[in-house]
């Protein structure tokens, strides 16, 4: 039936009934859209995103210039959304300094997100959601493990330490890799041979062996690390969209391998330091770990035990936190001193006048190589060696 006009006068169950869900889920999406302001607190500023989607199409392939970008219009402290999850952004250095240096405590837990439990298979300090009394039991571990390996050193040599000694021979090995290099025609990247160093001492750290360049074991370190580099940078949309989970997701598949890779490397060779393992020799951070969970067996302040898989997860967070950070800073202070030829005389000036030519610097060198030491801080301050840090809660 229909009136004068042309129009339908009523209309059928299943329309009304689809009127209904369309009406339903617009209602249900704009409120998902919106997010929940505790009472008493304002809402933060931010620009306005798609629902379900949020804001991920505005971020697109280059997240931190996005941003970047987004700062400059809504201040240090603003609001996104990844899908429907919420997100705080926070630019600036008073700011940053703010939350993570004054503080700290507040915000030092990470978001439960779903690619983090595939990083040691769940047991990262630096990627896992605890942060109570057993993470700060293995936090102190992992850090009296590193001042131990600071501190040891080798009576044979003249280095203060095991640090320095492996640091001065792998540096001397990396000079006289590129002055091979520079006698030869044409040009070379420096990146790719900083990178092997940089691994080869992590190694020696952690696992008390060097190995040479072209070990094919070492090779494949290198470029599993580059891998996860690449696949971690470009995020995981199954943090943010449950369906992505159970869909085909070849970049997810990729990132549990990558992961499963890394894990079984360190789990092997941690297996190795039990068998080999002498109670009054401790060679690198791994035997320190297991002497506190053989030896000394209970943390005194949480009472937390540390198992092998604890101290696997504990290897392999401090092997890939030292990765890409130190790579980047030396490929930085020679981009920097390749195209500033006036203050790379005056800190080879200064190391010829405290240092001399006949030997390499030490650490107890440092006090006296003030502008060397100003330099390196200026680097680390000047440059940027991450887009952005890992989530915080």
């Amino acid at each position: 039936m229909v009136s004068d006009f042309g129009l339908p006068t009523f209309i059928s169950a299943t329309e009304l009934l689809l009127a209904s869900a369309v009406f339903c889920l617009v209602f249900w999406v704009a409120g998902a859209s919106k997010p929940r302001v505790p009472k008493g607190l304002k809402r933060l500023p931010g620009p306005w995103g798609w629902p379900l989607l949020g804001h991920v199409l505005t971020l697109g392939k280059n997240p931190h210039v996005a941003l970047a970008r987004l700062s400059r219009r809504y201040g240090d402290v603003f609001q996104i959304r990844l899908g429907s999850t919420p997100v705080v952004v926070l630019s600036g250095l008073d700011t940053i300094k703010q939350a993570l240096v004054r503080q700290g405590d507040d915000f030092k837990g990470r978001p439960d997100l779903y690619s983090f439990s595939f990083v040691t298979k769940g047991q990262s300090m630096i990627f896992g959601s605890d942060s109570g009394p057993v993470w700060a039991a293995r936090r102190r571990l992992a850090q009296n493990a590193l001042n131990s390996f600071s501190v040891a050193s080798d009576p044979a040599s003249s280095s203060s330490c095991y640090l320095e000694e492996h640091v001065s021979q792998e540096a001397e090995n990396l000079i006289s890799k590129f002055q091979e290099l520079m006698a030869a025609v044409g040009h070379f990247d420096p990146y790719r041979y900083v990178v092997m160093s940089v691994a080869n001492v992590i190694c020696a750290m952690c696992f008390g062996r060097r190995y040479d360049h072209d070990d094919q074991e070492l090779l494949s370190l290198v470029n599993l690390n580059d891998e996860f580099g690449k696949v971690a940078a470009s995020g995981s949309p199954a943090d943010f969209f449950l369906i992505l989970r159970y869909l085909p997701n070849p970049a997810l598949d990729t990132f549990k391998d990558l992961n499963e890779r890394f894990y079984s490397f360190t789990q092997e060779r941690v297996k190795e330091h039990c068998r080999s393992f002498e109670k009054g020799h401790i060679r690198d951070i791994t035997d320190s770990l297991i002497k506190h969970y053989r030896v000394d067996r209970l943390d005194e302040n949480a009472n937390v035990q540390v198992s092998d898989e604890k101290t696997v997860g504990i290897v392999l967070d401090l092997f890939g936190a030292g990765f890409d950070t130190v790579t980047t800073a030396i490929s930085w202070s020679l981009m920097y001193l390749v195209t500033k030829p006036r203050i790379q005389r005056k800190i080879q000036e200064e190391l010829d006048a405290v240092v001399g030519r006949a030997r390499r610097p030490r650490f107890s060198d440092r006090p006296q190589l003030p502008y060397l030491e100003a330099v390196i801080m200026e680097t680390f301050r000047h440059t940027s060696f991450l887009p952005f840090t890992i989530p915080h809660r």
